[in-house]
């Protein structure tokens, strides 16, 4: 083990807490909060990590301690009463089981929240101006106010200790209330609580002050913050290191936990949660600094998805804490495959935002790449053997849904073939691939295609397999895994147009003006667009969606969009492609308005659309004739975890017949995956 891995697992102590090593997931908001408690499945996604060897995880993003800073908006934790203890008490006991610390991060949202929730209370802030990303205009702030709110951390303080767990942070980072008073851009006051940065910061110093008189010396106290806003009017990097040596030098906190941005707007919110368009560790320079100056032990989170740049972090002296919050999402077992010198086995983390995005759309974080994250009562991390008869699998197709089938089959301990008809595994992975700052996608891949060759699975590439291959493997089980085909979409003159699939392939090289249609809102269209137009192309972008890329979250849809104006893609909402014609060596599309049904024309040289995939099911329908279940996959057996029926009373020269993935309907990679994991752990 190199010298710099090896200081990933030297003990941090912090007051009486010590930490088994040097690896931390941070706190953050999965949106598996339920009715403000953190209950199983919260617990279950921390143990995990607790279990795979990390030395710290903080739970609770945004855990409010006040009525007037709602929890449900995104299914998180309410601190506002004693009814959280033994919730927290269980939790502590969970995950002390498995060595690791647990702490929480305990916030009051002020204006970043919204009114028309729970009690229907006006959200709070320091002046009354408008916050763009929750779209709250707050009350200003009374004295009274101040007060309460001083008063609401530290009773949750009390119940956070009286719970076990180890420690707490207050967030003064993504534009929470004890930021809104450190930065002008929030701050307009002109009392004690406002002007200068002193005064700006008195406020954090009350809360921080009285929850140590809360707590007393044997709890640990620390505080989560930005490095440097990154936003005009906010706080410099200056001013972050003012608010954390001040702080640090009269004992209010234990820990710096740094972050680079704040959450304010859409912008924000993905320089602040960066995706893999950004360079790795892109803001390990704000921590660094601000450890050089403040004498208490600084933490830093944001993108460090690979231990070799986790290491460096922590051996060069640069942070005393590595945080790998959403690599932990992608594998809760990093620290101990690396103890074991497993490295190659870790699932490393491609920065695809997809579990963060869905959270700000109201739904569970969920890893675009492991389907047990999130799933812990009912998805295994750790594929065990089966204890019953094994099975020869044929799994057609080597795209993600091919592969995992194949992965988790062999873990089960069944004789695996996999046929795929390209030259390489991946499928539409690798084609998304192609589009310019998303290349990091051919991670999943990689991992998937390492793990099912080393677990011994018989992958035939360049092979496309037809019924009569299928069956000369005398196979038990056959999972077609086939994926789909880009759809033309039903427009009249299809056969003049192209699909963003035949762009990101070769097959088609548009040069000139493009109208680009999407139908989807996802990725793909927006991605072929730059493709396009970095190429040289004058690109527009339609679509009948109010937005461009609409269904893309918060982490990406920003970077699409900051991308197609720097670019000149000229985007054009609300319109619907009618029909297309050949006029000379060009082509006439037919855009109708969806607002207002009226019809425009545009004259190009290429039209591409992107209208989703229909299913590649021909070898599916072949064999389903031959099958002992016809194809079809038992629903209440599926959703129950236990074997299929069809595979439990299969006699020789018979076999149980199952599709997944794209080959059933075009969805997505982590669709894709789930259902090869939730289908074949159980075979």
């Amino acid at each position: 083990m190199s010298s710099n891995i090896e200081a990933l697992f030297k003990p941090l102590r912090i007051r009486n807490m010590v930490i088994r090593n040097r690896v931390m997931s941070t706190s953050h908001a999965p949106g598996y909060g339920k009715d403000g408690k953190p209950q199983e499945r919260y617990q279950l996604y921390h143990a995990e990590k607790a279990k795979g060897g990390i030395g710290l995880t903080m739970f609770g993003g945004s855990s409010s301690v006040d009525h007037d800073s709602p929890a449900t908006p995104w299914n998180q934790v309410s601190v506002v009463d004693d009814s959280v203890i033994p919730f927290f008490q269980q939790f502590s006991d969970r995950v002390h089981g498995h060595g690791a610390k647990l702490m929480i991060q305990i916030t009051h949202m002020g204006r970043r929240t919204r009114w028309d929730t729970d009690a229907w209370l006006p959200v709070i802030g320091p002046s009354p101006r408008r916050e763009p990303a929750s779209r709250s205009m707050p009350k200003e702030m009374e004295i009274e106010d101040i007060r309460r709110v001083v008063r609401s951390f530290a009773d949750a303080a009390v119940r956070c200790k009286q719970g076990g767990l180890d420690g707490l942070e207050i967030s003064g980072a993504h534009g929470h209330l004890l930021d809104q008073f450190w930065s002008p851009s929030a701050n307009d006051r002109v009392d004690q609580y406002g002007g200068s940065l002193e005064n700006r910061m008195r406020f954090g110093v009350e809360v921080l002050t009285a929850i140590r008189e809360a707590v007393g010396e044997d709890f640990v106290v620390g505080m989560r913050m930005s490095g440097n806003e990154m936003l005009q009017n906010g706080l410099s990097q200056q001013d972050c290191l003012t608010i954390a040596t001040d702080y640090a030098s009269r004992g209010l906190v234990d820990f710096v936990n740094v972050i680079g941005g704040q959450a304010r707007d859409e912008m924000s919110h993905a320089v602040s949660l960066p995706n893999m368009s950004f360079p790795v560790a892109p803001f390990l320079h704000l921590a660094s600094a601000i450890k050089r100056e403040a004498d208490v032990p600084v933490f830093h989170a944001q993108r460090i998805m690979d231990v070799a740049t986790a290491a460096r972090a922590i051996a060069e002296g640069h942070i005393d804490m590595v945080a790998m919050t959403r690599a932990h999402i992608a594998d809760p077992h990093i620290v101990n495959k690396l103890a074991a010198g497993r490295a190659d086995d870790i699932r490393q983390c491609v920065g695809a935002g997809y579990c963060i995005d869905r959270i700000y759309v109201g739904g569970d974080a969920l890893c675009l790449q492991n389907a047990a994250t999130g799933r812990e009562a009912t998805m295994p991390h750790d594929v065990q053997p089966t204890t019953g008869t094994r099975h020869r699998v044929a799994i057609i197709g080597g795209g993600v849904a091919g592969l995992e089938a194949a992965r988790v089959c062999a873990l089960r301990g069944h004789s695996v073939v996999l046929f795929e008809r390209e030259n390489e595994t991946g499928g539409q992975v690798n084609l998304a691939a192609k589009a310019t700052w998303r290349e990091a996608l051919t991670g999943i891949v990689r991992w998937l295609d390492g793990q099912v060759r080393k677990l011994g699975v018989d992958v035939r590439t360049g092979a496309e397999a037809t019924a009569e291959m299928v069956r000369l493997e005398k196979p038990d089980i056959v999972i077609v895994a086939t994926g789909g085909s880009a759809w033309r979409g039903e427009f009249e003159g299809a056969d003049l147009i192209h699909t963003t699939v035949d762009v990101l392939s070769g097959a088609v090289n548009p040069s000139g003006s493009v109208l680009l249609f999407d139908e989807m809102g996802q990725h793909n269209a927006a991605s072929v667009a730059e493709v396009m137009a970095t190429r040289g192309c004058f690109v527009e972008m339609a679509t009948h969606d109010r937005l461009i890329a609409q269904e893309v979250g918060t982490t990406n849809q920003p970077i699409h969009l900051r991308e197609m104006y720097k670019l000149g893609i000229v985007m054009s909402p609300n319109m619907e492609l009618r029909e297309v014609t050949r006029e000379g060596n060009r082509l006439v599309a037919v855009l109708r308005n969806t607002m207002t049904d009226t019809e425009e024309e545009r004259l190009v040289d290429h039209v591409i659309v992107e209208c989703g995939t229909l299913p590649r099911d021909a070898l599916y329908m072949e064999l389903k004739e031959g099958s002992t279940n016809h194809g079809q996959t038992d629903l209440p057996t599926l959703l129950q975890g236990r074997t299929q029926p069809a595979v439990e009373g299969l006699k020789s020269g018979e076999y149980a017949l199952f599709r997944i993935g794209d080959a059933v309907a075009g969805r997505n990679i982590h669709a894709a995956l789930y259902d090869a994991l939730r289908l074949c752990k159980d075979f």
